[in-house]
């Protein structure tokens, strides 16, 4: 790479890195969208710590999503992921990587309006159904026709997810290419959808 592209490069990670401040930064959106996995890299980006409330759930209830679905229902686990996002926004700044259902909670998305900077990764339900029809990890896909119920979850969702400060459109490139897209729409307030092909 020539020294003028690292250059750039590191002005957009600085850039982003200021425009944060102490907030944290919550990507939130379905399933498959990416946000641990952009989460990571991201974290990696700005300097900050990343978390996965997921794994924070399962690390407090010693139990996996799936397992806690099965034994509390879907309503006691919104409960508990609360509760756990309620307690990791107080430390900052960092990445947050929430569940898919997280910011449909009204008492959850209240929380991450009061000090973060949320990020909706957007995608298209072909680009998620390639995404998480591959696992048996997803307790709201276990349904007679997995595709229409993730269609329906969209259809849901979407409306609440476009709360978000920012969007970005999640697809198929490289992830570098959505981290620096996600750290260009932080650096500039504004939404990274238009960039799309």
């Amino acid at each position: 790479m020539s020294e003028h592209v690292l250059t750039l490069a590191e002005s957009l990670k600085d850039r982003a890195r200021d425009a944060l401040g102490q907030r944290n930064l919550v990507l939130v959106g379905l399933m498959g969208a990416g946000k641990s996995s952009i989460g990571r890299l991201l974290a990696q980006q700005l300097g900050i710590p990343f978390v996965d409330t997921d794994v924070e759930i399962e690390r407090v209830s010693r139990m996996t999503i799936t397992e806690l679905f099965a034994a509390y229902g879907e309503q006691e686990f919104r409960a508990l992921e609360t509760r756990v996002i309620k307690r990791l926004l107080r430390g900052g700044p960092r990445v947050v990587s929430t569940g898919g259902g997280a910011f449909i909670n009204d008492s959850t998305r209240m929380h991450v309006k009061r000090g973060s900077l949320s990020v909706w990764l957007k995608a298209d339900l072909d680009v998620l159904w390639d995404r998480v029809n591959k696992r048996d990890t997803r307790p709201l896909l276990k349904t007679e026709n997995p595709k229409q119920t993730l269609e329906n979850l969209m259809n849901a969702r979407y409306p609440i997810y476009a709360e978000a400060d920012l969007t970005v459109l999640s697809r198929d490139v490289g992830k570098e290419v959505m981290v620096k897209e996600v750290l260009a729409a932080i650096a500039e307030g504004n939404t990274a959808e238009s960039k799309a092909p």
